[in-house]
């Protein structure tokens, strides 16, 4: 990949992840829930995607801007995983349970806090009211802390049907995981991936965080080192966004340990030249993987796609989701639940759905989505397509935007052909990393209040 840090300089801006689109700050409470619901129980023959949040933690890291829940009391996954189960009742009875599921994924928090009773039980509820797929074209994946799992869990885990596993590894150098308060060794990460390749699982990856405390060019280049001779089928480097104002836990983290943003930048070209010169591919944003793994495939194919999870490879499915603060995407509406578990657990134990706030997407919307995660997945887009899916003049329709494309297409961050009718948009080598940026030209509620990170 091309590198020109003035150019990254000049673009590193504030903007959204587009894990959706319209994005959550559009999501709001006066929509009614019974406008919501209708569209849960539109018939649908789609695939589907279900996601459980378990917020419980038992290990506080500093750096975590997660819904999250810090406690040792381990019996309260016993009693999380009985709300889960009401939950899913209510939701299953509005939807065609012969409806396969394609793709399952347990986030947090910690998902490996629950024990390996609660999670059988909780497995043996989803299959009571889901059509769980185990043919071996599942993507059924967990979030693990290494710290947190043995390898009787994970043989569970397998037994269940998950065939992908993500370890949170962030940084493997000591100074950096004590200033995060995130201990755990080399040698207990290996061991879990040398659990995890004997069981047979499909695919390993691995998170790490750029521009934590305490990190430098040098123990992050070993971190890598480390961490390609682990070998993980997927690799995701976020960007740490420092934001103690909104996450408490993070008010523990000292400045002047934080690298200056020149030295960010660095880390992050380390990582993309460390991991591309190791053979794996860069699919976008944070997302590395080996050219074998479905993630290039889906992408090289063209049928990638982008949900709150991030990239997958599982298309037009519909998002159900389940726990405190997950977020449903189902017939182009958009629905969330409360972030208080208390809430949450209120809502439930009262034979309610735990919505909290949602978004119904207009057509304009629809159309808007479709450029950004054509843009996002394929780092091109094609006039031609949208005009066909959704009957409009792209040049017509989208006149302001592409006038306003001329800085990024003069900065080389983008080239912009027209043929006849058609408008091909490719997002150069050199623009790969600013490719939000390019996004963010079509998002129409963008405003310069908007809260977001930084791009990179």
């Amino acid at each position: 990949m091309l590198w020109d840090s003035k150019l990254i300089q000049k673009y590193n801006l504030a903007g959204p992840r587009y894990t959706s689109y319209p994005t959550a700050p559009q999501f709001t409470t006066e929509i009614s829930k019974m406008e919501l619901i209708g569209k849960m129980l539109e018939p649908s023959r789609s695939p589907l995607s279900l996601y459980f949040h378990v917020p419980f933690c038992a290990h506080l890291c500093y750096y975590c801007a997660c819904n999250k829940i810090v406690t040792k009391q381990y019996d309260k996954g016993a009693e999380y995983v009985e709300l889960l189960g009401e939950e899913m009742r209510l939701r299953a009875l509005m939807i065609d349970q012969s409806r396969p599921v394609t793709q399952l994924h347990f986030g947090g928090g910690t998902p490996t806090f629950l024990s390996e009773e609660n999670l059988a039980t909780l497995f043996d509820i989803i299959k009571e009211h889901f059509n769980l797929v185990n043919d071996g074209s599942q993507d059924y994946s967990i979030e693990i802390d290494p710290r947190e799992v043995n390898r009787s869990k994970l043989e569970l885990l397998k037994s269940l049907g998950f065939n992908r596993v993500s370890l949170g590894i962030q940084d493997f150098n000591e100074d950096v995981q004590k200033a995060i308060h995130r201990i755990q060794s080399l040698e207990l990460v290996t061991e879990v991936m040398s659990d995890v390749r004997e069981l047979d699982y499909h695919s390993i990856n691995f998170d790490l965080i750029y521009g934590l405390p305490k990190q430098t060019l040098e123990g992050f280049n070993e971190t890598l080192d480390k961490v390609i001779a682990l070998s993980p089928d997927r690799i995701s480097v976020f960007n740490y966004a420092h934001l103690p104002q909104r996450f408490a836990p993070q008010r523990r983290i000292l400045e002047e340990d934080l690298p200056t943003p020149d030295q960010k930048l660095a880390l992050l070209k380390l990582s993309i030249d460390k991991l591309t010169d190791a053979g794996y591919v860069y699919i976008g944003m944070d997302h590395f993987a080996k050219p074998d793994d479905s993630l290039t495939k889906a992408q090289q194919e063209g049928h990638l796609q982008r949900n709150f999870q991030g990239y997958t490879t599982h298309a037009e499915t519909d998002l159900l989701a389940f726990g405190v603060s997950a977020i449903s995407q189902v017939s182009n509406a958009y629905f969330q639940n409360h972030t208080d578990l208390s809430l949450y657990q209120n809502s439930i134990e009262n034979g309610q759905l735990a919505i909290m706030k949602g978004y119904i997407s207009s057509n304009d919307d629809r159309i808007r989505h479709a450029v950004i995660m054509q843009l996002l997945c394929h780092n091109q887009l094609n006039s031609s397509a949208i005009e066909e899916q959704f009957g409009i003049n792209f040049n017509e329709y989208f006149h302001s935007e592409l006038d306003s494309l001329g800085n990024l297409q003069e900065d080389g961050v983008i080239t912009v052909y027209y043929e006849n009718a058609n408008i091909q948009i490719n997002i150069t080598e050199v623009g790969r990393l600013l490719v939000r940026c390019v996004c963010m030209v079509f998002d129409k509620y963008l405003t310069s209040n908007s809260n977001f990170s930084k791009v990179i």
